[in-house]
């Protein structure tokens, strides 16, 4: 479905390209507080709304792994990115791995998984460490799918909360709700069944390139400990950040801590 529009924001110029993909449900507008750093310090910033939500074409169909890792990898042919870094926040790191596994590493000089749902979230039989039961997630998409407002709602209190209580603030909170509002319903479902359940092992042992995991401890959303800690183990070189207390929305509610470990990374 190579005919499907995606909005891209790209700053231009000569930089090294870094490029941003957002989380769940959300859109790019969700790195407003790291694409002005990044610019400042002269990157080319190339963020963009994956299909289905945002300002992207919002298709029915079209939202497993391998096509959204093949629309990274449009963005980066059509854009012509040489030396980039990928960001992939949250459900974004998945497609980061898939990409590199399936198209290599030749256009990448390092990636950054943040928050990141690799290497397999769902608790299973093989997964014993997997952080999501089935039945939580089973709950969470009928939630979904009987009360979407109310259930986009909550998981934005979520999304921004540590076990304390919420770490932004409410007009923060709400951005990011009216981000999440912007979704198209079938894809939404869909890429929670695919960020729940798709197993990315085998895609992070593929990953040669330098690599920062960066996550906060106080991730209510997609625990560090199933999740970030396991991918920092599995690819040995990578470099490790944990931001103290931050929960899953650490890009928002510790921007400062975020912005600092991924520019010195990129330096």
């Amino acid at each position: 479905m190579t005919d499907i529009r995606l909005h891209i924001d790209d700053t231009g110029g000569d930089g090294r390209p870094v490029v941003l993909i957002h989380g769940w449900p959300q859109s790019a507008e969700a790195w407003a507080m790291q694409a002005p750093a990044l610019r400042e310090a002269g990157y080319r910033v190339v963020a963009y709304d994956r299909r289905g939500f945002g300002r992207s074409d919002k298709p029915d169909a079209g939202y497993d792994y391998d096509t959204l890792g093949g629309d990274l990898h449009r963005v980066l042919t059509e854009l012509d990115l040489q030396d980039a870094t990928l960001v992939g926040f949250s459900m974004g790191g998945g497609e980061v791995v898939r990409y590199v596994s399936t198209y290599g590493e030749q256009r990448l000089r390092s990636i950054v998984l943040a928050a990141a749902v690799p290497p397999y979230l769902l608790h299973t039989d093989d997964n014993p460490e997997g952080p999501l039961e089935e039945s939580a997630y089973r709950q969470m998409r009928d939630a979904l799918e009987a009360d979407r407002e109310g259930f986009l709602d909550r998981f934005t209190t979520g999304f921004y909360s540590n076990a304390e209580g919420l770490c932004v603030t409410e007009e923060q909170r709400r951005q990011g709700l009216a981000l999440a509002l912007q979704s198209h319903q079938p894809a939404a479902l869909a890429t929670m069944d695919a960020w729940a359940t798709t197993d990315f092992r085998d895609d992070i042992g593929t990953v040669t390139v330098p690599t920062l995991v960066l996550h906060g401890d106080g991730d209510q959303t997609v625990p560090f400990d199933g999740s970030g800690r396991r991918t920092h183990e599995t690819i040995e070189h990578s470099e490790l950040q944990v931001i103290p207390g931050a929960p899953h929305g650490c890009n928002v509610s510790h921007a400062d801590a975020f912005n600092r470990a991924l520019l010195d990374f990129l330096a």
